[in-house]
């Protein structure tokens, strides 16, 4: 395949494979790491040392959340450290308090998935949190976006109606769209949606799962509807996307 072998070609050339970790070095404002199966930091961005007060990346290497952040957000973290490692899980798009430069709590989008090995068992984990800057911070709702978020993402199973996510927040249906607009660049529903196919394409990944099972598990009750709303969000059908992803892990372990 072409696009496998300029992608071979070059990563065979370039001396460190870990790209990534130079072109995060010049993002201030998002935060990059890469962690081992034991949760413990082995690629980060200067960004997330400087937040953690250390001068240096390598300072940081070896250490766990749980060393560098205060308790209430290092829980948190180790928590999703966990689902990702333990289960192969993605998390996309997690509203929620990082530390900025000045050591002060402030809001970000965060998002962590597998590393997975030759053998499809996950080894690490990666993420990238990026910072939210609100324009008026008197009139910050972010805690409520947060809170109407997190149920969706607990909840993305269940029938949800955005009258019902607009009073968990405490604000009107019309504040929260435009708030979820401002800050995910998307609709209420369709983040709903969003949501709901992330979670459908890690199980057609992970699991054997049947695909009218998977439609069910992730809220969808109409097994075409599923298909179709796949297909226009991912470019493929649920089972075309199952034997895609199937291919390209077989491809990864024989190389």
């Amino acid at each position: 395949m072409a696009v496998e072998r300029l992608r071979e070609e070059l990563l065979r050339r370039v001396a460190s494979p870990l790209v990534a970790e130079a072109i995060f070095d010049r993002t201030p404002d998002i935060v990059f790491f890469m962690k081992n199966a034991r949760g413990q930091y082995v690629v980060v961005n200067r960004t997330l040392a400087e937040r953690c007060g250390f001068a240096h990346k390598e300072a940081l290497i070896g250490k766990t959340t749980r060393d560098v952040f205060p308790p209430q957000l290092a829980d948190r973290y180790a928590d999703q450290d966990r689902l990702v490692l333990e289960t192969g899980s993605e998390i996309t798009d997690t509203l929620e308090l990082h530390l900025y430069r000045d050591r002060t709590p402030g809001w970000c989008l965060t998002s962590k998935f597998p590393l997975r090995g030759n053998d499809g068992s996950v080894v690490g984990m990666a993420g990238i949190s990026k910072d939210l800057h609100e324009p008026n911070a008197r009139a910050s709702v972010y805690p409520e976006i947060a809170r109407a978020v997190e149920h969706v993402q607990a909840h993305f199973a269940e029938p949800l109606r955005v009258e019902d996510l607009a009073a968990l927040a405490g604000l009107s249906p019309a504040r929260l769209e435009r708030n979820i607009r401002a800050i995910f660049q998307i609709t209420v529903g369709q983040l709903i949606g969003k949501t709901r196919i992330d979670h459908a394409a890690g199980l057609l990944r992970s699991s054997e799962t049947t695909v009218a099972e998977v439609a069910h598990a992730c809220g969808f009750y109409d097994h075409s509807a599923f298909s179709r709303q796949f297909k226009a969000a991912v470019g493929v059908t649920p089972s075309e996307y199952r034997a895609l992803s199937a291919r390209t892990h077989a491809v990864e372990k024989q190389s």
